[in-house]
């Protein structure tokens, strides 16, 4: 493996109709080197049939040091749990 090939996240969808998830991470020269390692390392078994990569670079994420204030808003919007409704008693699988 060459050192200065990119970083690529990859995403399995095990069945039609459903989401896709993240299987792992792998070095590769370009997108469909990673797709093609993606499937041999990640799908041996028939598991997918769908395979997502992007080149790690490309992703942004939030700081969990700063998760607090970044989803601390919607704490102040108690309609949005589904706990601030008072349900009637015949509802009894919510």
């Amino acid at each position: 493996m060459n050192q200065e090939e990119p970083l690529w996240e990859v995403f399995i969808r095990s069945k039609q109709g459903l989401e896709h998830k993240h299987a792992g991470s792998l070095h590769a020269a370009d997108a469909q080197m990673a797709i093609e390692n993606a499937r041999d390392v990640y799908t041996r078994r028939m598991e997918g049939v769908s395979i997502w990569v992007v080149e790690s670079k490309y992703i942004h994420a939030t700081n969990p040091d700063e998760s607090e204030s970044l989803f601390d808003p919607a704490n102040d919007k108690v309609y949005r749990h589904p706990t601030f409704y008072n349900l009637p008693d015949e509802l009894k699988y919510m």
